[in-house]
This record gives C-alpha cells, sequence and structure tokens, in this order.
C-alpha cells in the first residue's frame, strides 16, 4: 500500500524554525522526485520545494530561498523540509509529493503523481 505521510507541524512564532518530514512506503522510493507544496486557505496549491532521485538537484519557489531547505535519506525513505526565519505568510497546509518527473517537471509544471495528506504550519505570535 502506498502511503506518504507528513509529520512536524506547528505553531510556530515568527522567527522561528519548523522541519518537516515525510516518509514514504509502496512505491520505488529512491528512483522518486520528491517535493513539498503548500496551500493557504483562499489561495491555489503550490510547489516550495523539489528535489531529485539522487538528491543533487533541488529548486525552491522564490519567497523561501535562503530559509528553507530540503533534503531525502533514501536509506530512511524520508525527505525533510527545513523551515527557518518562518514568517506568517509562510502559514499553509503543507503536503508531500512524489512523482517519476524532473524537478523541473514537479516544482514548474506542478507534475505529481502521489500526495500526502498534508500537515499545518502555522507561523503566528
Amino acid at each position: 500500500q502506498l502511503q506518504l505521510v507528513e509529520s512536524g507541524g506547528g505553531l510556530v512564532q515568527p522567527g522561528g524554525s519548523l522541519r518537516l518530514s515525510c516518509a514514504a512506503s509502496g512505491f520505488t522510493w529512491d528512483s522518486y522526485t520528491i517535493g513539498w507544496f503548500r496551500q493557504a486557505p483562499g489561495k491555489e496549491r503550490e510547489a516550495v520545494s523539489c528535489i531529485s532521485a539522487g538528491g543533487g538537484i533541488t529548486n525552491y519557489v522564490d519567497s523561501v530561498k535562503g530559509r528553507f531547505t530540503i533534503s531525502r535519506d533514501n536509506a530512511k525513505n524520508t525527505v525533510y523540509l527545513q523551515m527557518n526565519s518562518l514568517k506568517p505568510e509562510d502559514t499553509a497546509v503543507y503536503y508531500c509529493a512524489a512523482g517519476p518527473y524532473t524537478v523541473q517537471s514537479m516544482c514548474v509544471m506542478n507534475r505529481v503523481r502521489y500526495w500526502g495528506q498534508g500537515t499545518q504550519v502555522t507561523v503566528s505570535s
């Protein structure tokens, strides 16, 4: 059974940090590009960051560059999103996504095969 399970969301003050995790099972994890998307209330879902199967290629939306870092541990079937210097505008439901696509296809063209259930991130004082 294929699963993408996110964890690590929560409430944090502006300027704080969170680390999201996405654990996968049920498919050939280490041949898939993995991405993090987010959707804020009243807004469309947007790609935040993607990482290639081997981890050598990454992509970030401009609004998080320099603050967020994506990484993956294929031995643990887990991808992480380290989020620093969080801002209220980062508040959203964050989704893990997977697909046999390039980083550009996923992060720019939003091609996704599998979705996780999402985890809420709220940045507020």
